[in-house]
């Protein structure tokens, strides 16, 4: 769950212009690829035995299939790449008078010897009962070829299907569905680019859960990574197989992904974030100077409270709005970015916690709440414990901050400059909001209880049009400064997940905007009246 809600925080901040998993909006940049493998190995394995063997025959292949087996078991991500390539390279030169299955611990090979013109071909038409022999019951696949691939008489066409069952690869976010693999190949051809392209299907043995959805991809062998360029992915939830449909011939394979957004649907929130943040960013300027002219407002702590958090989100549209330029310049000026960006963000949710505070003073206990010093003690809190969170993260693991791809399954989408590391995202990010939403939230409940209870007392008699129209907006007011809206993040799941960002990402990015109204207003209330509130606020401060 909270791997989910990371990555939906994430998308939340570069579609929101603040979070995402925190999940919306640089340039690529091979070290925060999360989909590329270390290139180096561990362990030395014999690679150039069976690339350079004169033996082309089917025992030498199976020889060098049980060595690539022993490789996708135990070898790193460098190892693994480089080990499906040579296997394709031995498969594809093997010299076969008829069609031969060849088999090994996790692999099985159909490799085809063509006696006559090409017409396409279906395979395996009764090789699944061989499949299931290795690969376990349910694990069917059909594989369709077009005509257009053109293969000569007497040539050969393989067809190997491999189980990637190691873990070394650490960086990799989404995992290969059953650890499966699919290679296509055809001697002596590099094939690319089909009009008519060819498909395969496969049946799912397991079920994918609602946050969840497919993606059909392909091994890039330069890159070491997982694309999905030239592929396309025909699965709805429900389904019993996903079927792929690929313009190439090379190993392929179906990553488990989370559920977000179409790419317009992206588009369309990007968009929405961009504008909101940069209205909330002017407003919030606007707030500040409007403070600073009024001096009425100075002598109220609970404005000046109001102000830190509204300082707080100046630092938090600012460094967000500028993350993606940032991610395309200098690695240095992006870390510097990301670690600006945390601890702008970190600082608004701790600001959102004492408004949820000074509410609780004001209304819980009310009487005996003097506090020396108040208002310092406050930001030492709201602005010191986010730094000493941030410097911890940084002494820990400076690698913490820096490039972060939007889409881990197409390194060459756009990042921006954010925390690269899962628990250091789900830890300061998501667990601190869960606290102080659960206390906002909370102290919203007993605002909310304080309204109903003054409007059945005697002091304001019978319910009125107006008194309920202040009211309202009062609890807008209070629902803004505590930043409950953020707490749809925890609707994005499943179905309700556009449902949930529309509204996550409109409320949230105008919230710099929703403060300089509330502002306006009070400052128009206290200009025809003296807030009653306003003493109380007071002797709060020393």
């Amino acid at each position: 769950m909270f791997d989910r809600m990371n990555r939906l925080f994430f998308f939340g901040l570069v579609n929101l212009a603040v979070f995402n998993c925190i999940v919306c909006e640089v340039k690529k940049n091979s070290n925060a690829d999360k989909n590329a493998c270390p290139e180096e190995s561990d362990e030395a394995w014999s690679f150039d035995q069976c690339e350079k063997h004169s033996d082309k025959g089917v025992k030498n292949t199976q020889t060098c299939m049980k060595e690539m087996s022993s490789i996708l078991k135990n070898g790193n991500c460098g190892d693994v790449v480089k080990a499906i390539e040579t296997l394709e390279q031995i498969l594809t030169e093997t010299y076969i008078n008829e069609s031969t299955t060849l088999t090994a611990d996790g692999l099985v090979a159909f490799v085809y010897k063509l006696k006559g013109p090409f017409e396409g071909l279906q395979i395996p038409e009764d090789k699944n009962k061989v499949i299931s022999e290795v690969f376990g019951p349910n694990k069917n696949v059909s594989i369709q070829l077009p005509k257009e691939l053109d293969v000569k008489s007497n040539s050969t066409i393989v067809f190997c299907m491999l189980t990637w069952s190691n873990q070394n690869w650490v960086t990799r976010e989404n995992g290969l569905y059953e650890d499966i693999m699919i290679g296509l190949s055809v001697r002596g051809k590099n094939i690319s680019n089909l009009q008519e392209h060819i498909s395969y299907t496969i049946n799912l043995s397991s079920g994918i859960n609602e946050t969840q959805t497919l993606s059909c991809v392909f091994l890039n062998y330069s890159a070491m990574t997982f694309s999905k360029d030239g592929c396309t992915t025909s699965w709805e939830p429900g389904q019993s197989s996903v079927t792929c449909s690929c313009d190439h011939l090379t190993y392929f394979g179906v990553l488990v992904v989370p559920n977000t957004p179409s790419p317009a649907a992206q588009e369309i929130l990007t968009y929405i974030t961009m504008i909101g943040c940069s209205l909330s960013l002017f407003a919030l300027v606007l707030t500040i100077v409007l403070f600073i002219l009024n001096r009425k407002a100075k002598d109220d702590v609970s404005v000046k409270i109001h102000l830190n958090l509204s300082v707080a989100l100046i630092l938090l549209n600012v460094f967000f709005l500028s993350s993606r330029p940032a991610a395309a310049s200098s690695a240095g000026l992006c870390v510097y970015v990301a670690l600006s960006l945390h601890y702008s963000l970190l600082a608004a949710f701790f600001w959102m916690g004492l408004e949820g505070f000074h509410l609780y003073l004001l209304l819980v206990k009310v009487f005996n709440i003097y506090v020396r010093r108040y208002l310092l003690k406050l930001c030492l809190v709201g602005w010191g414990v986010p730094a000493v969170i941030v410097s911890l993260v940084v002494i820990i693991d400076r690698n913490s901050y820096g490039l972060v791809p939007l889409d881990s399954i197409n390194p060459e989408s756009t990042s921006i400059c954010y925390i690269s590391k899962n628990t250091v995202k789900i830890v300061t990010t998501v667990g601190i909001f869960s606290v102080v939403f659960a206390f906002n939230i909370t102290m919203l409940g007993v605002t909310v209880r304080r309204f109903m209870s003054l409007h059945k007392s005697k002091e304001f008699g019978q319910r009125n049009c107006n008194r309920a129209k202040q009211d309202i907006c009062s609890l807008l007011g209070i629902i803004t400064l505590l930043g409950v809206t953020w707490g749809l993040v925890f609707f994005s799941f499943g179905h309700l997940t556009n449902a949930a960002l529309y509204p996550f990402c409109i409320l949230n990015s105008l919230q710099g905007f929703f403060i300089f109204l509330w502002f306006v207003m009070s400052m128009k209330k206290s200009g025809n009246s003296t807030p009653k509130m306003s003493s109380v606020t007071r002797s709060t401060n020393s």
